[in-house]
């Protein structure tokens, strides 16, 4: 496996799980800007890592599919979504597939490969988040984290540091259809528990914790900010969009429990 497209496929999840489907293409822009730099001096690290975080996404996409002892067609179905969501040309798919095979067997060392890419994500927290929301999806897709599967993501949050909030959180926002960055026009539709959810604040919490929420999305999110990052001026329009779907998130709530602006 060579860094000449494990690049383009972690912009490509980043694309698909941050931005939904839409974004996949632009997060291959990224993907493409990662090989780039993976490409040139030094690339030794970054390259190791943009094959490592592939590895073990499929590593332990199949583990968790073998929970109940045996992987089902939907399973496969769910795993093979991803691929194609990816675009992974042919050579892509095989590797995709073994790494898949490779968390299927019983001598696979999970423990060890969850807390390897844990400690390969230090200081990339966003990337730590995109790798659970990949294995959750693929179990919703899979069991619809029905037992065992929701033990074994359950299990694989808290090796990861992912809250019960958290948890929660992201099961409820891909079970809605929902993900950061969806379309805005889909915003006044945002139900009050979707709203919280875009939010990542929880319905119980006072009016502070929920202006506190608001201003920590609206400022992870920021256009200007993420520019000023290296975002490619092709993302700032999908930037904007995830901006205006906070706002409309933060309306929704604001108006349901007659906070002043």
């Amino acid at each position: 496996m060579t860094t000449r497209w494990t690049g383009k496929i972690i912009g490509g999840l980043i694309g698909l799980f941050a931005l939904g489907p839409f974004g996949a293409a632009l997060g291959a822009v990224l993907g493409h800007q990662y090989d780039q730099g993976a490409a040139g001096p030094g690339a030794g690290a970054t390259g190791n890592f943009g094959t490592h975080f592939f590895s073990a996404t499929f590593e332990v996409m199949g583990h968790i599919a073998k929970a109940d002892g045996r992987v089902s067609e939907r399973e496969i179905g769910a795993a093979r979504a991803v691929m194609a969501a990816l675009r992974l040309d042919e050579a892509s798919v095989r590797a995709a597939i073994a790494c898949f095979q490779r968390g299927k067997q019983p001598a696979f060392d999970y423990g060890g490969a969850v807390q390897s890419i844990r400690r390969a994500c230090v200081g990339r927290p966003d990337l730590l988040r995109i790798f659970f929301e990949i294995q959750m999806r693929a179990a919703l897709d899979g069991t619809n984290l029905a037992p065992p599967t929701r033990s074994h993501v359950q299990r694989l949050a808290q090796m990861l540091g992912i809250s019960t909030f958290e948890f929660a959180h992201i099961e409820a926002a891909l079970r809605s259809g929902g993900r950061p960055g969806a379309r805005p026009a889909a915003a006044p539709g945002l139900s009050l528990d979707e709203a919280y959810a875009v939010l990542e604040v929880a319905a119980e919490a006072s009016d502070a914790e929920v202006t506190k929420a608001y201003r920590r999305q609206l400022s992870r999110h920021h256009p200007d900010k993420l520019q000023a990052n290296g975002l490619p001026d092709s993302m700032i329009e999908h930037a904007k969009e995830r901006t205006q779907q906070i706002i409309a998130a933060w309306e929704r709530v604001r108006e349901m429990r007659g906070m002043r602006g």
